[in-house]
C-alpha cells in the first residue's frame, strides 16, 4: 500500500504563483516516473508535467515556459512549480506515481486525491 499526500493548492490570483508537493511513503522498493495531472469542470484529465527516476521532463505544451516539475528522490517527492498563472490553469490538480513494490517486485500506478488550484481576481 502506497500512500501519496498532496500539499500546496489554493486560491491565486492571475499571474500569482504556486508550488504544489506529493510525498509519496509506504511499501516502495523504487520510484520511476512521478508526475502531475489535472482535472477542470467538464474536461478530461490532461497531463500537466512528469519526471522520469533520471530526470528527464516531460511539460504541457499549456503550461510550458511556466512550469517546472522536479523531484526529491531522497523524500520520494515530486514539485510542481507554477508560475504566471491563467484562469485556465483552475482544476483539481492530481499526483501521479510510477512506483515497484517492495512486497512483490511488481510495478504499480498511484494517485493522489487531488488538491484544488484557483485562479481568480
Amino acid at each position: 500500500q502506497v500512500q501519496l499526500v498532496e500539499s500546496g493548492g489554493g486560491l491565486v490570483q492571475p499571474g500569482g504563483s504556486l508550488r504544489l508537493s506529493c510525498a509519496a511513503s509506504g511499501s516502495i522498493d523504487s520510484i520511476n516516473t512521478m508526475g502531475w495531472y489535472r482535472q477542470a469542470p467538464g474536461k478530461e484529465r490532461e497531463l500537466v508535467a512528469a519526471i522520469t527516476g533520471g530526470g528527464s521532463t516531460n511539460i504541457a505544451d499549456s503550461v510550458k515556459g511556466r512550469c517546472t516539475i522536479s523531484r526529491d528522490n531522497a523524500k520520494n517527492t515530486v514539485y510542481l512549480q507554477m508560475n504566471s498563472l491563467k484562469p485556465e490553469d483552475t482544476a483539481v490538480y492530481y499526483c501521479n506515481v510510477h512506483y515497484i513494490s517492495a512486497y512483490s517486485g511488481s510495478h504499480f500506478i498511484s494517485w493522489g486525491q487531488g488538491t484544488q488550484v484557483t485562479v481568480s481576481s
